[in-house]
């Protein structure tokens, strides 16, 4: 497979419509989530490990790149079974974040442990996105960061082989990925950690759910009762084998085509438990009128082509956000989609992001601090723009189902979670049937 590491010429894109109920069974790659989290515990830990079907994109081919560069052995080769041995950590070396916020947030904290100096830069628009909790954070521990700008890239992690670690607090309203970022390293750190979360709620929980979890499955003591407070203790990390669940947020476009069309998907390989959010996923499907369920061939959502209004609170899940928006657009009566203020600073500011684009398709939209308010109208093709924001493009694809003449600006952004996306939903919406 071509490198993804290096960004991409704008690729426009004519989003197809479906003239029949789509029914297709996919295999997804892995989780980024889950990718991301077993790269930073393979870094850390006292042996080798290997990933088995482990997302290949541009954000996990950055994360493994930046290992890389810091001294781990990376094989990303086979593209079904990824091998990380552990060496120690080194500087000087470079770390291209891209647009990948955990890169930018997890590797830093494991760079305090490298022996020599880091930089971390990325694509212009990483510069934009919140660093500043981390960076506070780190500091507090005994970790020195010269970091020009206020609280955001380009930074230099001067790492001398340890980190003191011990208490720290930390607002991670804006980001769980702040949290998590200290979870990943503190067992190496010689004090542990003690992390407390002071302001408003942490967003995406689930996350924070897997981090702990992953934590634990690679032999980290970690507490996590009281409610905004996390205890990890200092030890040893074993290397293991991860088994990366399929991407539940790259599926879900996918899903979305069932709705839309009244068809039927299947996400094939899904285990019977799982890090992710399905529960959650399951609701606010029901919600809008679909049906999943779980059997031996996989995750599967059933639509009627009719897709209800939606009103919830999406903290938790807020990385759903693009495309519930555009499923609301498309929907029998208004939506409220709230609690999502957070995602302004992802990779781009999102509800200004669909506040304009759906407006510029004839929807009406009242966008708030924190979400959107959607209120259907009969739509129009145009062009929908995607601000290098894989998500975006998602939305514009969904909306493209049921609306003729919707052009991307660029679908080429989605290699940073599913190069493959193009010809997936093509594929799809003209008929195929079986993409395993």
């Amino acid at each position: 497979m071509a490198n993804l590491t290096a960004t991409r010429p704008p690729q426009p894109w004519q989003a197809p419509t479906a003239s029949d109920p789509v029914g297709t069974t996919l295999r997804l790659p892995g989780s980024k989530s889950m990718t991301a989290r077993a790269l930073i515990l393979s870094a850390i830990a006292t042996g080798p490990s290997t990933l088995r079907r482990p997302l290949r994109a541009r954000d996990t081919e950055l994360m493994a790149g930046g290992l890389r560069a810091m001294g781990a052995h990376v094989s990303i080769v086979d593209d079904e079974r990824w091998l990380l041995r552990p060496h120690p950590l080194r500087g000087p070396s470079h770390v291209d974040v891209g647009l990948a916020g955990t890169v930018m947030r997890f590797v830093p904290p494991i760079a305090g442990l490298a022996d020599g100096p880091v930089t971390f830069d990325g694509d212009p628009v990483a510069r934009t996105r919140p660093l500043g909790p981390l960076i506070a954070a780190l500091r507090s521990i005994g970790v020195r960061i010269d970091a020009p700008g206020a609280g955001s890239l380009p930074l230099t992690v001067r790492g001398t082989g340890r980190v003191t670690g011990g208490e720290v607090v930390i607002d991670a309203s804006g980001s769980s990925q702040f949290v998590s970022a200290l979870l990943l390293a503190a067992p190496r750190f010689e004090r542990g950690v003690v992390l407390r979360h002071v302001g408003p709620p942490v967003p995406s929980a689930p996350h924070l759910r897997m981090t702990v979890q992953m934590l634990r499955a690679a032999g980290a003591g970690i507490d996590d009762t009281t409610p905004d407070v996390w205890v990890v203790e200092p030890g040893r990390l074993t290397g293991r084998g991860w088994d990366i669940e399929p991407d539940l947020s790259g599926a879900l476009p996918f899903f979305a085509a069932a709705l839309v069309t009244g068809g039927r998907v299947t996400l094939a390989g899904w285990p019977p438990s799982s890090l992710q959010p399905v529960d959650r996923l399951r609701e606010l499907l029901g919600q809008l009128g679909g049906e999943l369920s779980l059997d031996t061939e996989g995750l599967t959502v059933r639509g009627t082509g009719v897709v209800h209004g939606l009103d919830a609170d999406l903290s938790d899940v807020s990385e759903l956000t693009p495309v519930l928006a555009a499923l609301a657009a498309l929907a029998d009566s208004p939506s409220r989609l709230r609690g999502v203020a957070h995602i302004r600073g992802h990779e781009t500011d999102r509800l200004a992001a669909l506040t304009r684009e759906l407006t510029g398709l004839g929807a009406e939209v009242i966008e708030s601090p924190d979400g959107l308010e959607i209120r259907p109208r009969p739509l129009h093709g145009g062009q929908f723009a995607t601000y290098d924001d894989h998500r975006m493009a998602h939305a514009g694809a969904v909306l493209g189902l049921a609306v003729p003449g919707i052009s991307l600006t660029d679908v080429a952004c989605t290699s940073k979670t599913l190069p493959e996306f193009p010809a997936l939903w093509s594929a799809m919406v003209t008929g195929g049937s079986d993409h395993r």
